[in-house]
């Protein structure tokens, strides 16, 4: 896979115990969100509820470090387990990093919508399986 080492696969950075890939090994591209998610840091309101500077804290941390932050739905950890890492489209689109015109450049994006929750197939009966 075309993948930049040390391309900010974590929101702050990446740590030993768990390596985010934004990338797709198929199409060879990085996912980038089609659109803000839902709940988006970016987006007015502080829908994540943010601690106070938290949000400047993040910013400032992936832009000395010239990498991105990725969407919190994406993470194995969060809401949606299904969701493949992508870079948070709120960042990209207010903030022109290294790695992310590294990126553009070289490979390109491939953008993917938010995760939505899966639907559960329903039986004749009308019962969740």
């Amino acid at each position: 896979m075309n993948h930049m080492p040390d391309a900010g696969d974590d929101p702050v950075g990446p740590r030993p115990e768990q390596t985010l890939s934004v990338g797709d090994p198929v199409l060879g591209k990085s996912r980038l969100l089609s659109r803000q998610c839902d709940t988006c840091i970016f987006a007015s309101g502080n829908r994540m509820h943010l601690q106070a500077g938290q949000l400047r804290a993040l910013v400032t941390e992936a832009r000395k470090q010239e990498k991105y932050i990725i969407c919190h739905d994406t993470l194995p950890h969060y809401l949606y387990p299904h969701a493949k890492p992508a870079i948070c489209r709120g960042f990209a689109d207010r903030y022109r990093t290294q790695a992310l015109q590294f990126i553009e450049r070289l490979w390109g994006f491939v953008e993917v919508d938010p995760p939505q929750p899966r639907q559960h197939p329903v039986r004749e009966d009308g019962a969740e399986q």
